[in-house]
């Protein structure tokens, strides 16, 4: 074999638990900031005609009693402030209160989310997943009905998935807790993009772990597997370099309109490009040849010895 990368594979799934590890000390510390669409609030984008500095802004906001605000900017002259949810009055009085003391200001955009809204589309994007995920898992055990099996394909295909989306996470967390990131409905349908684009890559190796199987059924299932993974390997990479070349113009051309769908989709790509190709290939010889007591050693120790001790 030129390129023996399914028998690297112990070395992959490290790379990929360490990975894993760190996102989640990074969910467990930072957690992940709601944007309003899943807490409920006020989102305001004003620009000022003069120079502002942001910490005067956060002062002067402070001082009309909303201390606990985030304000990014966003540009060269705009800022984005979130707030508690504001009725029209209260508006009114902000504006007011900030033309006083910072000069005059245009508000380019206000959106605002009520708790009960917020709830309803917080369930409403999880749904989205789960049923995104039941329905890759029954498509692809369909979609390989012929092969031994074919529910294997589902599962290491979903596991792939987990990867990617903790990995998302992850990031989304860290960005959080260091720069104030939220999380929004760009966000999910980001995460939902991923997976589409990661379940493609996943495929495309495993239709072509299908059609060697199919030509030579006798020879050894590893070796079909890293065949099939190299023969798709320059394909995956090269589709997956574009994307992200396209998405990364898309971010800084863009801009924060569409930040966090541009960042998951940056972040996901990535994750979701190793994923397929180094875990989910890997995760099927492993189930094949039966080594999971290699991974996770109390499944290889012998009943009698576990009972003893």
């Amino acid at each position: 074999m030129m390129f023996d990368i399914i028998g690297k594979r112990l070395w992959f799934f490290l790379i990929a638990g360490v990975v894993i590890l760190v996102c989640v000390i990074s969910l467990a510390t930072f957690g992940l900031k709601p944007g309003i669409e899943f807490s409920s609030g006020s989102m305001m984008t004003v620009g000022f005609e003069q120079e502002v500095d942001r910490g005067n802004l956060k002062k002067e906001l402070a001082g009309l009693g909303y201390a606990n605000v985030i304000v990014q900017r966003v540009g060269e002259d705009d800022f984005l402030i979130r707030l508690p949810e504001l009725s029209s009055k209260a508006k009114t009085e902000l504006e007011a209160g900030l033309t006083a003391s910072l000069g005059t200001l245009e508000v380019r955009e206000f959106d605002t989310v009520s708790p009960m809204v917020a709830a309803e589309t917080a369930w409403n994007a999880l749904w989205a997943v789960l049923a995104a995920t039941i329905g890759i898992l029954l498509y692809i055990a369909w979609a390989f009905r012929r092969m031994p099996h074919p529910f294997r394909y589902g599962i290491c295909a979903l596991i792939a998935l987990l990867h990617d989306t903790v990995v998302a996470l992850g990031a989304f967390s860290i960005l959080g807790g260091l720069l104030g990131w939220e999380i929004d409905l760009k966000f999910v349908i980001g995460i939902l993009a991923v997976i589409g684009y990661s379940v493609n890559n996943t495929v495309v190796v495993f239709d072509r772990i299908r059609e060697n199987l199919t030509r030579d059924a006798k020879s050894d299932f590893e070796v079909v597997v890293n065949n099939s993974l190299v023969e798709t390997l320059s394909r995956s990479l090269n589709t997956s370099l574009t994307t992200l070349l396209i998405v990364l113009a898309l971010f800084l051309f863009v801009g924060v309109a569409i930040q966090n769908f541009a960042v998951v989709l940056l972040v996901g790509i990535i994750a979701g490009t190793y994923s397929s190709l180094f875990i989910a290939p890997s995760l099927l010889v492993v189930w094949q040849k039966g080594e999971w007591g290699r991974f996770i050693p109390w499944l290889s120790q012998p009943a009698g010895k576990a009972e003893g001790r």
